[in-house]
């Protein structure tokens, strides 16, 4: 009875954290938090990124919100080839995660 309670514990914290993590905001919604002042507006988002490495083009974003915080997802491609995934603040446009891509 208690590995029955335990694997039904485990499943359930699994599964909660998956949805806690984070969550995929789709265009419109993005845009009427942009247009809310809640996030920077993405143009200047994708500078800051850029900044971290001159050069680079932008391949694909995406904000997403995890546990109540805007995180503004960004692929580069740097004029070596050299791949970076950033992740930003997106209210603040503060880098919080700047890791070249396997």
């Amino acid at each position: 009875m208690k590995t029955l309670i335990a694997l039904i514990t485990t499943a359930a914290l699994t599964a909660t954290a998956g949805i806690a993590q984070g969550r995929d905001l789709g265009p419109d919604e993005a845009v009427k938090l942009r247009d809310a002042g809640t996030v920077k507006p993405f143009e200047e988002l994708n500078k800051i990124a850029i900044a971290k490495h001159a050069g680079a083009i932008t391949h694909d974003t995406e904000l997403e919100e995890e546990y109540g915080r805007y995180i503004y997802q960004v692929e580069l491609c740097d004029p070596k080839g050299v791949k970076w995934d950033l992740e930003l603040d997106a209210a603040t446009g503060e880098v919080l995660k700047d890791v070249q891509d396997d």
